[in-house]
């Protein structure tokens, strides 16, 4: 399940402490550098659209984060997202991202969703490829090496 996220949610996760009434996975979904990057993110974007982030919830545990990593452009919004290291493979990412998917299906502005994987992040590409995907071309990132790039239009 996910839940738009605010800022209350990122200083939360910051401290370490579970956002609102849930608990913490036993792994972090990301060291506090990070999170205070994806909260600056969040709030960036949240200046022109809404939502900007959301919170990936199982089992009354918050135990992931999807956020659209820069405002949206010509109808397309990009995500990135991850789940808390304990919980990996358990089909978390693909329902949080299959509900992405239904809230873009239903807002007017959005045309298309893109994401971005390391080349070597098989399960993640999995995640994509099942919730409708496609891969449509590579680039190489200074900062996270060779990434495949993917698209799902949902208009």
């Amino acid at each position: 399940m996910i839940f738009e996220t605010t800022a209350e949610d990122y200083a939360a996760l910051i401290a370490g402490r579970g956002p609102r009434n849930f608990a913490l996975a036993d792994t972090p979904i990301g060291p506090p550098g990070v999170l205070q990057m994806l909260a600056e993110v969040a709030a960036d974007v949240r200046r022109s659209f809404a939502p900007a982030s959301w919170l990936i919830v199982e089992d009354g545990e918050a135990v992931g984060l999807c956020s659209i990593t820069r405002p949206p452009s010509g109808g397309v919004v990009d995500i990135g997202y991850g789940v808390a290291p304990s919980r990996h493979a358990r089909g978390i990412a693909g329902r949080a991202i299959s509900e992405i998917v239904a809230w873009a299906m239903r807002e007017p502005a959005v045309e298309a969703i893109t994401a971005e994987t390391s080349v070597a992040n098989q399960p993640s590409e999995r995640v994509l490829l099942r919730n409708g995907f496609s891969k449509v071309g590579e680039r190489l990132d200074e900062q996270d090496g060779p990434l495949n790039c993917w698209r799902r239009d949902v208009a």
